[in-house]
């Protein structure tokens, strides 16, 4: 009998342990709605990576609708999320914060927690109904890069949710109505296009009083619907708030004032701008206790400077 179980014990470890191995190679993983990629869901593609991976693995995903709601967890590192097309791979889901007393913090579509993650060519959607906060792309890992992405949704669209994590968004569209840029990461956003669909707030940044760096935003372009009038560039969601605009096209619907207090202490808000352009960039009005960086000032902020930690250089290759 020992003898038995010893036998069924080796043969069940074998059997699982190349269940576990067939997908331990940088090989890509495809995904398809329709059947003909190795994987319905993008959820099953994550679930066969394994922990801590050395390699860079990808999950290409083609074009199609992807409903879930999806965790990439602190344990998977390395692996890059590749969609066929921006606008046509698209991975939507519709909690929002008044479901249940779910919360904002539950109600994303995609949770990265692992460090080292890439996100191309791919639609983030948070569909809910305007009832409450509604998050497309929760972050917490270290080192993440979203290229040419799609971030949709109205009541804060994109929560960076970790201090000390650093992200960057290259070429990425993202849209929303209240505080739909939000959180303690360090983030940079270069080129993109940050869409309003209300009067309300771009931002609202919660920036620990030690860490230097907060939001940069570097050569994007601020839009907004029809209709839109009214909008500020950020308010602090916490004290020691950090935000940048440099060299950004600023539009109509930025008012002069440009940033809101919510009733924190002046001295301890770091909003500034540089060298802005556009209808909503004139700095004649701005919040007195707001900044125009100098030429010396603003050239010194580049991503390496942001990212760089006790003097190591950026860990990110920016293409």
């Amino acid at each position: 009998m020992r003898q038995l179980l010893f036998t069924f014990s080796l043969l069940l470890f074998t059997f699982c342990a190349s269940a576990q191995s067939k997908y331990d190679n940088p090989d890509t993983i495809v995904v398809s709605r329709d059947g003909t990629g190795q994987f319905r869901t993008i959820g099953e593609a994550i679930e066969v990576c394994r922990a801590f991976m050395e390699y860079h693995k990808v999950i290409y995903v083609k074009n199609g609708v992807y409903k879930e709601k999806l965790i990439i967890p602190s344990w998977l590192t390395n692996i890059e999320l590749c969609g066929e097309s921006a606008e046509n791979t698209i991975v939507t889901y519709d909690d929002h914060a008044n479901i249940n007393k779910m919360g904002t913090f539950r109600t994303y579509t995609l949770k990265i927690e692992g460090n080292d993650i890439t996100v191309k060519n791919i639609t983030i959607e948070n569909n809910a109904a305007k009832l409450g906060q509604a998050v497309a792309l929760h972050t917490e890992g270290d080192r993440l890069r979203f290229i040419g992405c799609r971030f949709l949704g109205n009541q804060d669209t994109v929560y960076t949710g970790l201090a000390g994590t650093r992200l960057y968004f290259l070429n990425c569209y993202i849209e929303g109505t209240t505080d739909f840029i939000f959180g303690p990461s360090t983030a940079w956003f270069e080129q993109c296009t940050i869409l309003s669909k209300s009067d309300s707030y771009v931002t609202a940044a919660s920036t620990p009083q030690d860490q230097q760096y907060g939001y940069v935003f570097n050569r994007c372009k601020l839009i907004a619907v029809p209709g839109v009038s009214k909008c500020y560039l950020g308010r602090p969601w916490r004290q020691y708030a950090y935000t940048l605009f440099k060299d950004c096209e600023i539009g109509a619907h930025i008012l002069p004032v440009g940033w809101d207090d919510w009733q924190k202490e002046h001295a301890n808000i770091r909003y500034a701008e540089y060298n802005n352009h556009g209808a909503g960039a004139s700095t004649a009005q701005r919040a007195d206790w707001s900044r125009q960086l100098s030429r010396k000032e603003a050239q010194r902020i580049t991503p390496d400077e942001v990212f760089s930690v006790a003097g190591s250089m950026s860990p990110f290759h920016y293409n």
